[in-house]
């Protein structure tokens, strides 16, 4: 990962920041997906973790080919007059590394039970009673609102930016651009 891509969302009356960043994240999940890459990790540099939202950067890491590769697509069709793209460029010699990744929160109990009651043949009440309100969890994470291809529901993608390390562990990344155990620059 010696290379980097910022993507700045401008400023526009019509459309808040946060709505902007879903489509050019959801736009570069396709490519990723269409392109089938791995080797491209992304971060939110401008990211405020007490805000619910991922600022207005999104930075591409990678090499210089698979970054190359990517833009070479025009998957960002549409949303040109709203983002400012840098060229491939090198990554400081002083970055740091830290791993981006999805956190998969389980907020909704009664969509819990309904599930429960499908798998396991169980009453209303005997899956009430297995996950009360109680378990709900609420992630005080920034997400993005994303709308699945497969089902197309719409769904908060919560995003956590791990500590600061000094070293790169490598390894891939999802079609979301995150990994659970490869990091990326941070700078």
């Amino acid at each position: 990962m010696d290379h980097h891509v910022d993507i700045d969302v401008q400023p526009d009356p019509e459309f808040p920041a946060y709505q902007l960043m879903g489509a050019v994240y959801a736009k570069l999940h396709r490519a990723l997906v269409a392109q089938k890459s791995t080797r491209i990790g992304v971060s939110f540099p401008s990211v405020d973790a007490r805000a619910p939202h991922l600022g207005t950067r999104l930075r591409m890491h990678g090499n210089l080919d698979a970054l190359s590769a990517l833009l070479a697509n025009d998957w960002l069709a549409g949303t040109r007059d709203h983002v400012r793209l840098t060229p491939p460029l090198r990554v400081p010699e002083t970055a740091q590394h830290r791993a981006v990744t999805r956190v998969q929160v389980k907020s909704s109990p009664e969509r819990l039970r309904r599930r429960l009651m499908r798998r396991h043949k169980l009453d209303a009440q005997e899956a009430s009673r297995r996950i009360p309100d109680e378990a709900a969890c609420l992630a005080n994470l920034p997400f993005v609102q994303l709308r699945s291809a497969s089902t197309g529901q719409t769904f908060r993608l919560f995003i956590e930016h791990g500590p600061v390390r000094a070293n790169a562990i490598s390894g891939d990344f999802n079609a979301y651009g995150l990994s659970q155990v490869a990091t990326i620059p941070w700078f």
